[in-house]
């Protein structure tokens, strides 16, 4: 006897359907960076993620490009040799400078790694160490710097009325570096913490106060004295301080990411040891080619003020457009440190990819409107013609190197932020060094191309530094450095 087949099982029921969250949109992601929208950068979209840092660290780099600019707009309405006095007197802040931001690029790359360990606690740690040493150097170079100022302004070629009328404003700058060292300083924890918007309304801040302040102090408005050129370092140390207190005001506690403590204060000798490692190479990087920086201003000098003041105006201008380009790079660096901590380093390389791929369009937009307006940018800043006509000649020769200048900055950036900080100093040597300060002094003076042959040396140098700087990315040792 046959038995009937057996009913085939029903199949079990489909279970529903996972629900896709859509990507955010552009301008949401736009909103999220600005409101500080906290994101495990390492577990998001790469393109996202240099985003969410990008967006602030721009907005927080063309604020730091306007206290280039508005120094100059002002005093420039009061001659040629005050403008002289705020170049020579910048070039020799820039020294302070680089040993500043040396110090932020161990403090961008030791935070981020941490934090992309997921140790907050020893991030904190790190930035209070980091706190301390700049507070040791920024006093230290101060007191040296504000006593010394006349015969400094004298070693940089200044001549005597620039002396003159100047040396307050360089005391008053350099003695009170402790503003810029900290804003710097800080504003790098916060980076390397993925705490961008914070560092972002710390410029807008201290930008704001100093905008205000700029033409009351330097010439009297209301009650305010007339300062002259002076008023321009009070306004601006002014800002500056009000940014760092509201710096200290966030990293105590009050809505960061990081919470430095008392505790974190104590002096840390092998901590210290260790960040001062990461960063003596980093402040070597940035001393040469700052230093390189001072070498072209004492070429100049030779040719006189005119020279001197329109290098100044053509330089105030382009580092309004440089300043906003080092928000990418820095989203880029932080995302390197940041996933080398996760264990991700394609994830790293990505990063630095996109960052170039933006920069590199935006700074040769940049450089293209700077060469079809550079007269009327120049107009801007100086009613002087012979002032003008190097201003414009500089800012021609200059912009052209834009493009490379967008690729050098993020693949320096890339070693940085992985703490391979030997590479870029390294790199900056030879094209800085042995490269840009020799042929600027052969085509000015042996050739005899003057303040021109200068010009030409500068996008020489960041175009041998950018391509030299990818064949190295290219190698992908930096991926494997221990910090």
């Amino acid at each position: 006897m046959s038995s009937s087949p057996s009913p085939a099982p029903e199949p079990p029921p489909s279970p529903d359907p996972i629900p896709v969250t859509p990507a955010p949109s552009f301008w949401k992601n736009v909103g999220q960076a600005l409101r500080g929208h906290e994101i495990v950068l390492t577990s998001v979209n790469t393109e996202r993620a240099v985003l969410l840092l990008a967006v602030p660290m721009i907005l927080e780099m063309v604020m730091e490009s306007l206290f280039a600019i508005v120094d100059v707009f002002f005093v420039s309405r009061l001659g040629k040799d005050p403008v002289a006095v705020i170049g020579i007197t910048e070039s020799m802040m820039t020294i302070i400078y680089a040993v500043a931001i040396g110090i932020s690029i161990a403090a961008g790359a030791i935070v981020s790694r941490r934090i992309g360990e997921k140790d907050p606690e020893r991030a904190s740690h790190a930035a209070g160490q980091i706190l301390i040493l700049g507070m040791l150097v920024a006093s230290g170079s101060g007191l040296v710097t504000g006593y010394f100022t006349p015969q400094l302004l004298a070693l940089m070629g200044a001549d005597d009325n620039v002396i003159r009328i100047g040396t307050e404003y360089a005391r008053i700058m350099l003695g009170g570096n402790a503003t810029v060292f900290l804003i710097f300083l800080i504003n790098a924890v916060f980076r390397g913490a993925g705490d961008a918007v914070i560092a972002m309304r710390t410029l807008w801040i201290a930008n704001g106060i100093n905008i205000v302040l700029d033409p009351c102090l330097i010439f009297g408005l209301g009650p305010f004295p007339e300062m002259g050129v002076t008023g321009a370092a009070v306004a601006t140390n002014i800002g500056r301080g009000i940014g760092v207190a509201y710096q200290i005001w966030h990293l105590i506690g009050h809505q960061s990411r990081l919470r430095v403590r008392l505790t974190h204060l104590k002096p840390d000798v092998p901590l210290l040891i260790s960040i001062m490692r990461t960063a003596s190479n980093g402040i070597a990087q940035l001393l040469i080619s700052t230093t390189s920086w001072v070498g072209l201003f004492k070429i100049l000098a030779m040719f006189g003020s005119s020279a001197l003041a329109g290098y100044t105006v053509a330089m105030r201008i382009i580092i309004f457009a440089l300043m906003p380009a080092w928000g990418l790079a820095n989203a880029g660096a932080t995302l390197v440190g940041q996933n080398l901590g996760a264990n991700q380093p394609d994830q790293a390389e990505k990063a630095v990819r996109i960052a170039t791929k933006y920069n590199v369009i935006v700074l040769s937009f940049a450089g293209l409107l700077f060469i079809i307006f550079s007269t009327f940018l120049a107009s801007l800043f100086t009613t002087d013609p012979e002032v003008k006509a190097y201003a414009v000649q500089a800012l021609w020769i200059v912009s052209l190197g834009f493009p490379l200048y967008a690729a050098g900055m993020c693949l320096e950036g890339a070693f940085n932020g992985a703490g391979d900080t030997w590479t870029p100093t390294r790199l900056n040597f030879f094209c800085f060094w042995v490269g840009q300060i020799p042929l600027a002094w052969f085509l000015s003076k042996v050739l005899n191309w003057g303040s021109l042959g200068v010009f030409i040396a500068v996008p020489t140098a960041f175009g041998t530094l950018a391509i030299w700087s990818w064949f190295v990315f290219r190698m992908g040792k930096w991926k494997l450095k221990q910090i």
